[in-house]
This record gives structure tokens, C-alpha cells and sequence, in this order.
């Protein structure tokens, strides 16, 4: 009797051990599988998260880009692909209202040997910067026949490049020299003039001669090292042709008008 419930007894314990093994491999089980649902990782790719494309952010498309107004201050295009004077063209005569009421021409100018003919404007830093210049050439060409006629091609859009602007502009520095508005906007596209100030010098028989900047330094005018429409004066006045006799242009972009 005693072998048999000894017998019973260790059966009775192994099935106990059997069923408690079981069930903890079942636990155990079921929480990796619950462990796995809520693990994190990567979502694929139609549960990614993130800013929705039109809001995404970045560099602007070039069209966008934002920069210095203007760009370079410096003529980016050929004397061929602006289509205006070429050295050697005649310049086609002009008649335009001054500061002071009067017309003036080109031809209304007596004894010149050349004209100095500088589009330039009110606003522009490059053209603050020559006003002082010009006035000087002006005062030491014009009684050898070769006056300065500035000309200003900006659209009268803009209040502080209008007529009134500019004659108090003139006023203000002492211009010796005739401020002309481009009304219409039709004398600077003829030319070729693209920035301000852009200067073509003609000879006496309006042949355009020199075409470009005043000389190589526009932020300082001690460091000035060619002056490069003095030069094509000089040459002018002893009988030979200027070298150079086109340079590229240093300014702002001539602003035409919105309509």
C-alpha cells in the first residue's frame, strides 16, 4: 500500500510540475507577442510622418532666389546684344526738357567739338558717387567743347527719379552741366544705356567714340588708377582714336516703366 500511494504521489507531482511549466512557456509566450505589438520602429513608408511638401522648407527655386537688388553692379551684356550705338554709329539728335524748363538738343549746343552724353539718375549709389566727378569734368571739358548732358532714363513712376526730384537733386549738388528727363522713355533704348551712370562720348559729328564707365574706381575717386573717358577726350583732341574705346558699365539697372 504504501508503494502505491508513494506511486500516486510522485505521479501527482509530475503532472503538477508538467501543468506549472506549461503554463509559464504559455505567459511567457503571449507576452513576446505583446512585447513585439508594441515595440517602436520605423513606420513604413505610407505612415511616415512629416511636413506635407508644399510646406516643406528649403532654398527657393532660382526664380525665387533672393539676392543683392539689381545683381552685379557690373553691364553683363555685349554692346551687340543690347542692340543700342555701336562705336562709329552717328547718335540721332535728341530734344528734352532740362531742370530749368528749357529744351535742349544736342545741336543746340554751340561750338562743341564732342558731347559727353551720361545717362544717370537720382537714386542710384554709383551715381551719387559720380555727381561730384562729372560736375569736375564738366568745368574742365565743356570750355574746350566738350560739355557733360546728363540724361535721366528711369521711369517717373518712381516720385524720387521724377522731375521734381531731379530738380531739386540738381540744385542740391550744383550741377553745371543740363539734366534732361527721358520722358517716354525712348533716348536710353536708342543709345544702348543699360546702368547709371553709362556715358557715350560723340565726337563733333555725333560718331559715337567711347562707350562705358568713367574710369576704374567708383567707390573712390583718390584711388582712380585710368580715367578711362578722359583718356578717350585726350585722344579726341590730339586727332587718334580712344583705347580703349568701350569698357563695361558700373551701376544700377536703368528701370523702365510698368506699362
Amino acid at each position: 500500500m504504501k508503494k502505491v500511494s508513494m506511486l500516486i504521489a510522485i505521479i501527482g507531482l509530475s503532472t503538477s510540475v508538467l501543468l506549472s511549466c506549461k503554463n509559464e512557456t504559455s505567459g511567457k509566450k503571449e507576452l513576446s507577442e505583446n512585447q513585439h505589438k508594441d515595440q517602436k520602429g520605423p513606420h513604413r513608408d505610407g505612415d511616415h510622418k512629416g511636413p506635407p511638401p508644399g510646406d516643406r522648407k528649403g532654398p527657393p527655386h532660382d526664380g525665387e532666389r533672393k539676392g543683392p537688388p539689381g545683381g552685379s553692379p557690373e553691364q553683363t551684356k555685349t554692346i551687340e546684344e543690347i542692340g543700342g550705338y555701336n562705336i562709329g554709329d552717328v547718335a540721332t539728335d535728341f530734344n528734352l526738357k532740362n531742370v530749368d524748363g528749357a529744351m535742349v538738343s544736342l545741336a543746340s549746343i554751340d561750338n562743341a567739338k564732342g558731347y559727353i552724353v551720361t545717362f544717370t539718375c537720382n537714386e542710384c549709389p554709383f551715381s551719387k558717387l559720380y555727381e561730384d566727378r562729372l560736375i569736375a569734368i564738366n568745368d574742365t571739358y565743356a570750355p574746350q567743347g566738350y560739355p557733360v548732358i546728363a540724361i535721366n532714363p528711369n521711369s517717373p513712376e518712381n516720385e524720387k527719379e521724377g522731375y521734381e526730384a531731379m530738380q531739386q537733386r540738381s540744385k542740391e549738388k550744383g550741377f553745371t552741366f543740363p539734366y534732361l528727363v527721358d520722358e517716354g522713355q525712348n533716348i536710353y533704348p536708342q543709345y544702348g544705356a543699360v546702368r547709371t551712370p553709362h556715358v557715350f562720348l560723340l565726337d563733333s559729328e555725333r560718331k559715337v567714340q567711347y562707350i562705358g564707365t568713367i574710369d576704374d574706381n567708383a567707390k573712390s575717386p583718390e584711388d582712380v588708377k585710368v580715367k578711362y573717358l578722359e583718356d578717350a577726350i585726350k585722344a579726341l583732341e590730339a586727332g587718334t582714336t580712344p583705347e580703349p574705346n568701350f569698357t563695361k558699365a558700373i551701376g544700377c539697372p536703368i528701370k523702365a516703366s510698368r506699362a
